[in-house]
């Protein structure tokens, strides 16, 4: 008898109104996809819901719950979401305030969201900026963008960093959840960005180009010339802390105790490499950095490719797998990519069940 697989279905980067005002519903067409050509058991979005470059707005976020609606096989609770960096509203408001009122991880807004938190069948605990879930003897630590109060320059009334950034809590609480848990759970990570130079175009400059005139301009990721002064395209803040590299120096030190860090931001093709990293790596003792992104094919759209990823994990094995799907036929024939599937192994066995 073969063993039981679960399956996660992990996309993100849908930026819903740069698409629609091309006649596409990018995350809409993803999801019937996802019922028409694979299987699927839970779902991840590490946001980037809306397209906004300065504030999203109200509409934008209905065209997102009209959107979801397209789920016909799965509930609305069966998809767990985190907040992207165009997801933000203004710094001078509440913080989340239109991400948890649309997205809505905590069923806090069901009203405008339609989400109901008991109806999660793998129960939230924590907050929308920093919240965990179980399946099996899997960890889930989901940690949403946020806003850095005290840089005022950058996108618009968005106030600076379209870089990612966490506060202290969060990365306190993050540390916390892996050492008390990781003898005994596989931990997976989830935030929108990935970290420093471990998967394609996360160093450095690396979002960027230089044009004809030697200055620095848009090319992964849109160009600022203030509030993010080396243009990193990863998760740099952490509280008032800007590249200090918290998170990194932390894995570096702990070799192994996370398994996997699944994030995105970035969009290009499935078989891009920048300054010598895939969408998947290994660092830090093993630990799987895996970029999922993106959903749109308008924004950024000489990279943007329509994709996301599907991970299987076997009952009692500690082997998984990662496939790729492309939700159009822009880069390849649309459907898998079998090229990008990966076999890879974790730090100890899957229980479904504990």
């Amino acid at each position: 008898m073969k063993n039981k697989t679960f399956k996660i279905w992990t996309s993100g980067c849908a930026h819903v109104f740069a698409d629609k005002k091309m006649g596409r519903d990018s995350l809409k067409q993803a999801i019937e996809d996802s019922e028409n050509f694979f299987e699927w058991d839970v779902g991840l979005n590490i946001g980037d819901f809306s397209s906004a470059i300065g504030l999203p707005s109200d509409e934008e976020g209905m065209e997102v719950v009209r959107q979801f609606k397209a789920l016909k096989k799965h509930k609305r609770e069966d998809i767990y979401t985190i907040c992207g960096n165009h997801d933000r509203n203004s710094p001078l408001e509440t913080e989340g305030l239109w991400f948890r009122k649309w997205i809505d991880p905590l069923g806090e807004n069901t009203k405008f969201s339609n989400v109901r938190k008991e109806k999660y069948k793998y129960p939230i605990y924590g907050t929308f900026e920093r919240y965990y879930f179980d399946i099996g003897n899997v960890r889930f630590l989901m940690m949403s963008d946020i806003n850095q109060r005290k840089e005022q320059k950058g996108r618009g009334e968005l106030g600076g960093n379209p870089t990612g950034v966490v506060s202290k809590e969060t990365f306190n609480w993050w540390v916390n959840q892996i050492e008390e848990n990781y003898k005994e759970k596989i931990l997976i990570s989830v935030h929108h960005y990935m970290l420093r130079e471990t998967t394609v175009a996360s160093g450095d400059w690396e979002g960027m180009k230089k044009d004809e005139s030697g200055n620095w301009c848009t090319n992964y990721h849109g160009y600022f010339s203030e509030g993010n002064p080396i243009s990193a395209s990863y998760l740099s803040w952490v509280g008032d802390d800007l590249g200090k590299g918290d998170f990194e120096n932390w894995l570096r030190d702990n070799p192994g105790k996370l398994d996997i860090w699944i994030g995105g931001h970035t969009h290009t093709n499935p078989d891009d490499i920048k300054g010598g990293k895939s969408h998947i790596e290994r660092k830090y003792g093993n630990t799987l950095f895996v970029n999922v992104a993106a959903l749109t094919r308008w924004h950024v759209k000489h990279h943007a490719i329509p994709m996301s990823r599907i991970f299987t994990f076997k009952d009692k094995s500690e082997f998984a797998t990662i496939e790729c799907f492309l939700h159009t036929d822009d880069y390849r024939a649309k459907g898998f990519y079998d090229k990008k599937k990966k076999d890879f192994q974790l730090t100890k066995k899957f229980f479904l069940e504990e």
